[in-house]
């Protein structure tokens, strides 16, 4: 008989299955308020002020990811291989990252006016004031997030995902409520809140970061090993930010901001087809660095096939529901992207697949593999977005993504092949992957 007392100490532990499970439903909340918060600004903004809006957050989370270095993934990796000098490599990231804020929100505030050009002088303020004060917290964010996994504190990794996106929402709403709802004040709701966050996440790690954070470093080699291995990985990091975030490049420059309305509620419905994929990635990666070759591959391969089937299962019906949620949610006008939309969930579903395989890689310390991967899906994507753009706009944007998504899964796996010495049909097919889950979630249930 099942004990409700079982059930909850399994699905409260600390293994591997249930802590995919608790990022999953994470992620899925995530999702959840991303779309929420996408509902109220394409309402009470429209579709263009949707698209002005979007254009102001749009530059912090690019210039993040083009500035990280590699350090979170180096953190990570460091950390669980020499867990020793543990406080040493947090000090180095956390330091490194002041000058890296100052320098890049010194160079993003002279160019932003030439980088929005096309949108009004009071969105390029905004911009130019959000994307020098929220830049250092993204940064901070993300070495945050790389200590919280490092050290297996996935509740408190979920939370300082969570809260972001819920306290943006609730300060819109707030804002909504008091009759002061526009670019100007939301932006800052969205700053203030998210350093809130932050300030908890850090009191919630006042133990682990208490030491003294300027004394000079007694080891030079946690120099070497940091940024040796994140310059490695940063290559991968650096070409997928790029490819995550050339598709609105292209629009900021050849499109309307009423196009940039459109693709960000699109874009952001269609995410929620990576909801197991991505906590598998953000899981995967931190749980099998440090183990033998066959088992890493065993565990990525079964992880990459399981959540791939759950995928396809729900594709169909999924993207039916939310062309309808579509116009219900968000309004008639959105309409407009639905065809849009479906390309963008079958590219969510590949690509969400070939970084769960790309794990492998980074966690046997070959990332230099995906970078090659990423370069070349890269190229191909960007120019055919400036050959499908122009013809068929948005839908030209969501095609030349799909095309890139499966060239980078089919990249992958013949890496995979080529490197590791995999056979092609056991990446794709296992008979006891069903056997596995099954006895997997039974545990889960039974006392």
């Amino acid at each position: 008989m099942i004990s409700l007392q079982a059930v909850k100490k399994r699905l409260t532990g600390r293994g591997a299955f249930q802590t995919i499970l608790h990022t999953s439903a994470a992620n899925l909340f995530i999702m959840i308020l991303s779309t929420l918060t996408s509902i109220v600004t394409a309402r009470l903004f429209g579709v263009e002020g949707k698209g002005e809006f979007s254009a102001i957050l749009f530059w912090p989370t690019l210039l993040a990811g083009l500035v990280s270095f590699g350090l979170p993934t180096s953190l990570i990796f460091n950390m669980r291989t020499n867990a020793g000098k543990a406080t040493e490599y947090v000090r180095a990231g956390f330091l490194f990252q002041i000058p890296v804020s100052l320098v890049v929100g010194i160079v993003a505030w002279i160019f932003l006016p030439i980088w929005l050009g096309n949108y009004p002088d009071e969105v390029v303020d905004i911009a130019r004031w959000y994307t020098v004060m929220t830049l250092p917290m993204l940064l901070a964010v993300n070495l945050l997030a790389a200590l919280t996994q490092s050290m297996d504190k996935f509740s408190l990794y979920n939370g300082l995902r969570l809260y972001v996106p819920l306290s943006n929402l609730v300060g819109l709403l707030v804002l909504w409520a008091i009759g002061e709802l526009n670019l100007k004040f939301a932006s800052l709701a969205f700053f203030a809140t998210s350093l809130m966050v932050i300030v908890w996440a850090l009191y919630r790690l006042r133990r682990e970061l208490t030491f003294s954070w300027f004394k000079p470093f007694a080891d030079r080699v946690v120099f070497t090993s940091l940024f040796g291995y994140g310059g490695r990985v940063f290559g991968v990091e650096l070409l997928g930010t790029l490819y995550s975030q050339c598709d609105k490049l292209i629009i900021l420059s050849l499109l309307r901001p009423k196009d940039f309305g459109l693709y960000t509620v699109v874009y952001t419905l269609s995410r929620v087809f990576n909801v197991v994929q991505m906590a598998i990635s953000n899981v995967i990666f931190p749980k099998v660095t440090g183990m033998d070759k066959d088992k890493i591959l065993a565990t990525v391969g079964r992880a990459f096939r399981l959540s791939f089937l759950l995928m396809c299962a729900a594709v169909i019906p999924g993207m039916i529901i939310g062309r309808f949620l579509l116009g219900l949610l968000f309004g008639e006008q959105f309409l407009e992207a639905g065809d849009a939309f479906y390309l963008l969930s079958l590219e969510c579903i590949l690509g969400g697949g070939s970084w769960i395989l790309a794990s492998s890689f980074n966690a046997m310390g070959r990332p230099g593999l995906v970078v090659i991967r990423q370069a070349v899906a890269l190229a191909i994507t960007v120019g055919l977005f400036f050959v499908f753009t122009p013809l068929y706009g948005l839908n030209g944007i969501a095609f030349a993504l799909l095309l890139g998504a499966v060239i980078r899964i089919v990249i992958t796996i013949a890496a995979m092949k080529v490197v590791f010495k995999v056979k092609i049909a056991a990446i794709l097919f296992d008979k006891n992957d069903l056997r596995f889950l099954a006895k997997r979630f039974a545990r889960s249930v039974q006392s």
